[in-house]
């Protein structure tokens, strides 16, 4: 069998039992040993109907069918024609409906009171043929039946913009129930509807009542349904939840526990009726994406005792989850988990947590080994500090159970180190929603911060149908003006309207579709993404200048003060207005996707009227910039804000003059960081774009991978060189923005990026450098897997690709003719010569941009001028200055009283270096 489909889904679900929509499309991926296949035409059969159609479609294509009904199960199979003819048939792949409409919930909403525990016993019949349990909560549930759990689901049902849209999960059951008496019950947490949400100390933001809506559905081989709601009949009780919440943590006393409270005849005292609570059962939506799992378990590396006498275990890895623990005492005693991302003077670093207590308290039955895990909370932790009589401790990873879906990796380790730690950051902030940081008092889906990271988080996971839902959420909680807050779902009640925070109202669909290819997210955001705009363009006025009002800016530049991450270098309306630029063209973009004409159009004008805005007031006819910073310059290369090509160069060249006169650090923040690298390497200067990549001191990008780090940091220097927490009060080893560069990473160095939409058409165009002598990227694509890999020896380039059935991919290699090809292996050797190899030895005689330009040069010679002359330390360890770059190294110590004698030490020094 040459050509075969080797998976068949429906919308981004691999799991689509519950689906929220009548006519869920199809996507497949075809294997082919034919190269260069593509498809003409398809089939698809369901329901004993056939449907042909004569498309090289084979993503997201539309159910040809009639529409689901809910709780309508549908199986269909796929079968594709190309240069081979006819493939096989696909293997069935089966898809069921949700409860569609408000119409189908006979059940209510009940609270506990002041319980945790609610249950109903009932009766089941003989011949179940299926059974499904549709549920969903006011606050985080767990639910068991017949003293079993439900499904795996972590704080199901998540975090959503909760006036407006509650999530709802759809379990298979059938392999619970028995016949005769079962019994149905539910465990409930404060979660995030009742518990602690934001940095103001404010809780029960949507309700004070916790309350469980659940809809039992039993159907029975004789064609009859019998169903269970949830409703006034039921009985709730008191647990051992003492109490839970996502920032302090969960406090279970086991000597409370009501044994067989979801078992059938369970008859303990103390249970009472529930109460109902009146809900819009309008606001009840299907999930798009995948629940929050256990993804993994991580044992200790290490065991020691701290300097104050605790109990420390430290995982090696910065996660987050919680722990799970096996303990034997007496009833009555405690065992207390605290947690902390770092340690200072051997001893957990709570600081950083702000007032999120992240403590864990189980009190003991008393009865043998007793193994608990929390149910309700999370924290972001590499340290756990234990007390009590803890025997066994292993920790619980938790995330969105994302599937993973790309790989890099290259010949240099500390820049392997930094992706994975980028892949952590990802895994641990991608909890239900795009938090900021899973430690603190804050976890917060702030939009600028995905924004920048949407396109690494599209290539590492499959973000499609989680981030779909995250939009979603955006939309409702966005004002009538077109007013979008900074965090999503919206608890900041004095939010702020800003320019890159926003902007992920438009940009954030744009990357869904140009990485997934799904014209429907475009078209269900796009009156959200226009409303954006319109905002916008009033805030700017007739001047098309957005300069007013707050703006974040180029959050967390380096050189900004530590209590004002905000007064960055690079001026706000700058931002803003190139961000307003930014946002207006794609949205005549996506308009044009649409088959929107007109507002293509409209947006595309103001788009250029934005454009031209910024270049009469922020730009010289020489392409210098109003804001002489690298952010500045990258936003303007970027965004297409220069008009000239002589404008653009020499743009690029003042870039490269103010990284080069920083001495290859990070001097970027927010917004800059994810840009600066393609700004530098589109406009010619690939060489300086790798001395950032591998620039390792402070700040820099593989600085926190010098100093132990295995996730990334809110602050470039989280963890001061000394070893010191960074005493900001706004310091966190877990924020993914900054790790935006591993997008850069993909496309750039490894060379694997999308052409076309959903990568249908695939670029093949490694640009080697910085030394590396290989690198690599995998990606599972829409429509296959795709790959490029390259390795460089004895003045040779050799890379290898993976183009995947029914796409092409566009070669480009360095010193070559671009050309295209079609699926299947491929590998091209040409010659190739670093342009940072070979260069002439560095002498006293050498220019310090030269100096500025060699790994590891500068540090030789700021070595030796501070060993000489301590005091001047603070002027030459951020870099030799834009002003001296022409000057020679002999010219310069020249300067420096007594410094002619250096010279030896420093050519040494230079020797070494090769």
């Amino acid at each position: 069998m040459t050509t075969y489909i080797s998976a068949l889904r429906f919308e981004h679900l691999r799991e689509p039992l519950g689906i929220g929509t009548a006519r869920p499309r199809l996507s497949w991926i075809v294997e082919s040993e034919h190269a260069g296949w593509t498809q003409d035409a398809y089939e698809i059969e369901t329901r004993g109907v056939r449907v042909r159609a004569d498309s090289r479609e084979s993503v997201l294509v539309n159910w040809p069918f009639t529409p689901l009904v809910s709780r309508e199960r549908a199986s269909a199979r796929v079968r594709v024609h190309g240069p081979d003819g006819w493939s096989p048939w696909s293997e069935e792949a089966s898809v069921e409906a949700g409860l569609l409409e408000p119409a189908d919930w006979t059940a209510r909403f009940v609270t506990p009171g002041e319980g945790s525990l609610v249950r109903r016993e009932f009766q089941v019949r003989a011949g179940v043929r299926a059974a499904r349990l549709y549920a969903t909560a006011l606050g985080v549930y767990e639910a068991e039946l017949n003293g079993r759990a439900v499904g795996d689901h972590v704080l199901a049902p998540g975090w959503t913009a909760y006036e407006r849209r509650l999530r709802y999960q759809t379990f298979d059951v059938t392999d619970l129930l028995r016949e005769g008496a079962n019994c149905l019950g539910a465990m409930l947490g404060d979660g995030w509807y009742r518990g602690r949400l934001g940095f103001e100390g404010k809780r029960a933001l949507y309700g004070d009542r916790l309350a469980w809506l659940a809809q039992l559905e039993i159907a029975y081989d004789d064609g009859t349904v019998d169903r269970l709601g949830t409703d006034g009949s039921w009985r709730a009780a008191s647990g051992p939840l003492v109490s839970s919440d996502l920032y302090d943590g969960e406090s279970y006393d086991a000597r409370l526990e009501r044994p067989g409270w979801s078992l059938p005849g369970h008859q303990a005292t103390g249970w009472h009726p529930v109460e109902i609570v009146e809900r819009d059962l309008a606001t009840l939506v299907a999930p798009e994406g995948p629940p929050v799992r256990r993804t993994e378990i991580l044992e200790p590396v290490e065991r020691t005792t701290t300097p104050s006498g605790a109990t420390l275990v430290d995982f090696g890895q910065n996660l987050v989850g919680r722990l799970r623990i096996t303990a034997r005492g007496e009833a009555g005693e405690q065992v207390v988990l605290r947690h902390a991302e770092v340690l200072q003077d051997g001893e957990i670093c709570v600081a950083p947590l702000r007032t999120a207590k992240a403590t864990d308290v189980y009190t003991l039955r008393g009865a043998g080994a007793e193994t608990w895990e929390p149910r309700f909370t999370f924290h972001g932790f590499r340290y756990a500090e234990i007390s009590g009589p803890v025997q066994e401790v292993s920790a619980v990873v938790c995330h969105s159970d994302l599937e993973r879906t790309g790989w890099f990796g290259c010949s240099d380790p500390l820049v392997e180190r930094l992706h994975e730690n980028v892949v952590w950051g990802m895994r641990g902030n991608f909890l239900d929603v795009p938090t900021d940081c899973p430690q603190r008092d804050e976890r917060l889906g702030w939009t600028g911060d995905l924004q920048v990271f949407a396109p690494t988080a599209t290539y590492l996971y499959d973000t499609a149908g989680f981030l779909a839902s995250w939009l979603a959420d955006l939309a409702a909680e966005q004002g009538e003006d077109g007013r979008v807050p900074s965090v999503v779902p919206d608890v900041m009640e004095a939010g702020v309207t800003a320019a890159a925070w926003g902007d992920a109202a438009v940009i954030v669909p744009w990357t869904l579709y140009r990485r997934f290819g799904d014209t429907g997210i475009l078209q269900r955001q796009f009156a959200s993404m226009r409303a954006w705009v319109d905002h916008v363009a009033g805030l700017a006025g007739p001047d098309r200048l957005w300069n007013s009002g707050f703006q974040f800016g180029d959050w967390l530049d380096p050189a900004a003060p530590a209590n004002r991450p905000e007064q960055a270098s690079t001026y706000p309306e700058i931002v803003a207005t190139a961000y307003f630029a930014r946002s207006a063209d794609l949205l005549a973009r996506a308009a044009a996707v649409l088959g929107r004409e007109e507002d293509a159009a409209r947006y595309g004008d103001l788009a250029a009227e934005v454009r031209g805005a910024f270049q009469d007031e922020y730009t010289t006819a020489s392409g210098r910039l109003l804001s002489d910073s690298p952010t500045a310059y990258a936003l303007a290369l970027r965004f297409a804000l220069l008009p000239g090509r002589a404008q653009r160069e020499r743009a690029a060249a003042r870039l490269v003059e103010l990284v080069r006169a920083n001495g290859y650090k990070i001097s970027t923040g927010f917004v800059g960081t994810p840009l600066i690298c393609d700004a530098l390497a589109e406009e010619g200067h690939l060489a300086a774009a790798y001395r950032l990549l591998a620039q390792r001191e402070c700040p820099s990008w593989l600085y926190p991978v010098t100093m132990g780090a295995t996730t990334i940091w809110e602050r470039w220097d989280s963890l001061l060189p000394d070893g010191t927490v960074n005493p900001s009060g706004m310091t966190s080893f877990n924020h993914y923005a900054l790790g935006a560069v591993a997008d850069w990473l993909h496309r750039t160095v490894a060379g694997l990026a999308p052409a076309e939409p959903g990568y249908r058409a695939i670029a093949i165009a490694p640009r080697p450098g910085g030394g590396l002598t290989r690198a690599s990227a995998r990606l599972r694509t829409p429509y296959g897997l795709a790959a490029s890999s390259w390795s460089v020896e004895d003045g040779r380039l050799t890379v290898e690709a993976t183009v995947p059935a029914n796409t092409t991919a566009r070669v480009s290699l360095p010193g070559e003719e671009e050309h295209t090809v079609g699926s299947g292996t491929h590998a091209w050797t040409v010659p190739y010569t670093d342009d940072g190899a070979g260069a002439a030895p560095l002498t006293l005689d050498s220019p310090l941009a030269e100096v500025a330009d060699r790994p590891g040069a500068e540090r030789v010679l700021v070595e030796a001028i501070v060993r000489h002359m301590p005091e001047l330390a603070e002027h030459v360890e951020t870099g030799l200055g834009a002003s001296a770059q022409n000057m020679t190294v002999r010219e310069a110590i020249a300067l420096i009283p007594g410094g002619d004698h250096l010279g030896a030490e420093i050519e040494s020094g230079f020797a070494r270096l090769g």
